[in-house]
């Protein structure tokens, strides 16, 4: 581990700055994702494990992206995304804090959940994991993490973990800790909501050119700053924001995170040249709760990555509104971006199609917007 090495062997103070580690995470990040992606790529179109758009979920989407030249084009890129992130990581976090070792745990777990419904996909050519497979081994890696961060908070007395803070009030905790077995069950049901439901948001975004990568990169700058700011006692207590010790070393993965999504999106902007598959969406989404559930923003999560919780209740609401009616559609087609991409407009059947370049963009504007305003709730206190 760097930090460790020139901290304790050759006393280069610098490493034990937090804002100069996320820097070179970032960069180191960026820089592995770079070299990885061209080999990786070319290997597997090699394998021909390529993109399958007769798949896509109407056959005018598929007309579409074969038209688009999609057809073959290599997936599961979040092998190599995913590789560089934790490889950034290992190298610059210190790996003495719990919550960092569990970030490890959770988005390496995931990864490997994602990674084997992938290579059955598109190796077998069947439809990978069963949808109960896939949930059971999300929920097996999720659980094991949290009850790692209840038995820590336990034996350390750092309750706060087990905290919730709703947002616009100050000095407000609901205190789960404090309710006993019932207060840390509901600890655990919950948590594991916000991992479990954010995973499968960001897997649903992933269905566009740069879609998923741009807005992971940018809701993942604004909890690095809600993390980094978390573990500062003087920032938090002039913003009456919880202190929590050690968070600001999960600004560290942060920076990994974003730079990462920025080498993966230089071979994923339009028109892509690899996808990144469930190996990378499932544990950027993983990850991406993780961060807010360290830095205790878990109720501000929703606003901070809007645009996949968009996509999700899109596609959520479509199938309950589908099975209620026996047969009729909510929107003109699920998820938001599909309706846009083949409509125009998710409730107007004949608006305009918008161009997938269009809609991309306009997601990234939207994820910014959000991310600002999250950021301003910081002294909405």
């Amino acid at each position: 581990m760097i930090p460790g090495i020139f901290d304790d062997l050759l006393g280069i103070r610098i490493f034990g700055y937090v804002t100069f580690r996320v820097a070179m995470a970032a960069l180191t990040g960026f820089v592995l994702a770079l070299a990885m992606g061209k080999p990786v790529i070319a290997w597997l179109g090699r394998q021909g494990v390529g993109e399958d758009v007769s798949k896509a979920p109407l056959d005018e989407l598929a007309r579409k992206a074969e038209s688009m030249g999609k057809k073959g084009t290599p997936t599961m890129g979040g092998a190599f995304l995913i590789a560089s992130l934790l490889l950034s990581v290992l190298l610059w976090a210190r790996l003495d804090c719990i919550q960092v070792v569990l970030a490890i745990c959770l988005t390496a777990g995931l990864a490997g959940v994602g990674f084997i419904d992938d290579y059955r996909k598109l190796t077998s050519r069947s439809a990978g994991l069963s949808a109960g497979k896939k949930m059971l081994g999300m929920i097996v890696v999720t659980a094991a993490c949290l009850s790692a961060v209840v038995y820590f908070s336990v034996s350390s007395g750092r309750e706060d973990l087990l905290a919730l803070f709703p947002p616009f009030l100050k000095d407000t905790k609901l205190s789960l800790a404090s309710y006993g077995v019932f207060g840390i069950a509901a600890f655990l049901v919950f948590e594991g909501l916000v991992v479990l439901t954010t995973a499968n948001a960001v897997n649903i975004t992933d269905g566009l050119d740069g879609l998923a990568t741009g807005c992971m990169l940018i809701s993942g700058l604004a909890l690095s700053i809600f993390c980094y700011v978390s573990g500062r006692a003087d920032w938090t207590g002039y913003l009456h924001l919880p202190y929590i010790r050690d968070a600001a070393e999960m600004a560290v993965v942060g920076g990994a995170l974003i730079g990462a999504c920025m080498g993966f999106l230089w071979y994923n902007s339009f028109p892509a040249s690899v996808f990144m598959g469930d190996s990378g969406s499932l544990p950027l989404g993983g990850l991406l709760a993780w961060m807010a559930l360290v830095s205790k923003q878990e109720l501000v999560l929703p606003l901070i990555g809007l645009v996949f919780f968009m996509e999700l209740g899109s596609s959520g609401l479509q199938i309950l509104w589908f099975k209620k009616t026996g047969g009729r559609r909510l929107f003109t087609v699920a998820p938001v971006h599909h309706g846009l991409q083949l409509k125009g407009g998710i409730f107007r059947p004949g608006a305009a199609a918008w161009h997938e370049v269009k809609i991309v963009t306009r997601a990234w504007i939207l994820a910014g917007a959000c991310a600002l305003v999250s950021l301003a709730l910081l002294k909405v206190r």
